[in-house]
């Protein structure tokens, strides 16, 4: 049913992985803008509700556990992390249908998926955004006054770790999150030496 990662275009994906409030999303979107006609994103998959203005197919593709873990068997996930209770995963289907536009396909992902990323045959370049510490990272989390004291606690655990794996060597870029716009030119800069050079 779905295109094994062999068949796929040569064109290298581009993996952002970053801990929730390092400001991932938020430079993920200025790339997205500034480069419309380069990018194309691949859209996960999830077992959440949406949120209040999440569009399904536009932001996530929503879905069931039941139907989520029928389609991880069958084998037509090449990523996939549980969260918070819910599932999370990038379909083999979402990453062709970029590539089929001829665009780079950004996937963004966790540690988790980055893990098995590189247990595939897919070859992206990773970039891994941080924030210029877990202090900030706390009040960047609180000020978006949508967590509970145990999810924030949760999530600031599972950032400790994701910031060591993030700078142990395992991504071909580290973008400090310190400040937006010098953040962007960081990853502005790798695009343009890594991933527009090798169109």
């Amino acid at each position: 049913m779905f295109a094994g990662l062999s068949r796929m275009s040569k064109l290298r994906p581009l993996v952002l992985c970053g801990p929730s409030g390092s400001g991932k999303s938020t430079l993920l979107k200025k790339m997205m803008e500034d480069f419309p006609d380069k990018f194309g994103f691949s859209i996960s998959h999830t077992t959440r509700k949406p949120r209040p203005g999440e569009v399904d197919g536009q932001h996530y593709h929503f879905t069931t556990v039941e139907d989520m873990q029928k389609a991880i068997l069958d084998g037509q996930f090449i990523e996939h992390a549980t969260f918070c209770g819910n599932m999370y995963g990038t379909s083999k289907a979402a990453v062709n249908f970029v590539r089929e536009q001829g665009k780079i396909c950004v996937l963004d992902i966790d540690v988790q998926g980055v893990k098995q990323v590189k247990n595939t045959d897919l070859d992206p370049l990773y970039v891994f955004i941080k924030p210029p510490s877990l202090d900030e990272l706390k009040k960047r989390l609180t000020a978006r006054k949508t967590e509970t004291e145990e999810s924030l606690l949760h999530r600031l655990k599972v950032a400790s770790e994701e910031l060591d794996y993030g700078t142990e060597d395992n991504f071909d870029c580290i973008v400090i999150n310190d400040n937006l716009e010098h953040a962007y030119v960081q990853l502005k800069t790798f695009l343009e030496s890594q991933v527009f050079g090798d169109k």
